[in-house]
C-alpha cells in the first residue's frame, strides 16, 4: 500500500533518494504553487501521478519541498509551477509546462523531443525533458 506524501525537507535542493523514498525539494520566490509530476515513462503524455505541494507544509521560506515514500532511484519527474504571467517583470510562469528540476543529477529526453510545444499554448508532457532521481 502506497503511503501518503510527506512535508519533506528544504535541503539539498533536488531529488534525493533515501531508503524509504525521495525527498524532493526546488527553489522558487515567483511560484504560487508548486505541482511534483511523477511519469513512468520519459514519453508519456501524462503523468501518473501528481502532488500538490501545500504552501503551508511544503514551503520553506522559497524552497518547495515534499517527500515521497516508496520511490526510488530512477524515477522520471518534473515541476508544473503556478505564479504570475508579467513578462516585463520577468515573470514567465505557465503551468501548462513540464519544467526540468535544475539541481537534478539526471535527465531523460523523449524520442519525439522537440522545442516547438514550448511556444504553443498547450500541454507539452508527452515531448519536454524529464528529470530523473539518482542515487
Amino acid at each position: 500500500m502506497e503511503r501518503e506524501p510527506g512535508s519533506g525537507r528544504a535541503v539539498p535542493l533536488g531529488a534525493t533518494v533515501a531508503p524509504r523514498g525521495v525527498n524532493f525539494s526546488v527553489y522558487s520566490r515567483g511560484a504560487s504553487g508548486v505541482e511534483l509530476l511523477l511519469f513512468e515513462r520519459e514519453d508519456a503524455p501524462h503523468p501518473t501521478r501528481v502532488i500538490r505541494l501545500d504552501p503551508g507544509t511544503n514551503r520553506t521560506y522559497h524552497y518547495w519541498h515534499v517527500f515521497v515514500p516508496d520511490l526510488q532511484s530512477g524515477q522520471i519527474y518534473g515541476y508544473r509551477v503556478h505564479g504570475p504571467w508579467d513578462p516585463a517583470s520577468g515573470m514567465r510562469f505557465d503551468p501548462t509546462k513540464v519544467l526540468l528540476d535544475p539541481y537534478s543529477r539526471g535527465v531523460v529526453v523523449p524520442e519525439r523531443y522537440s522545442r516547438d510545444p514550448v511556444r504553443a499554448e498547450a500541454d507539452d508532457a508527452a515531448t519536454a525533458m524529464k528529470s530523473v532521481g539518482i542515487d
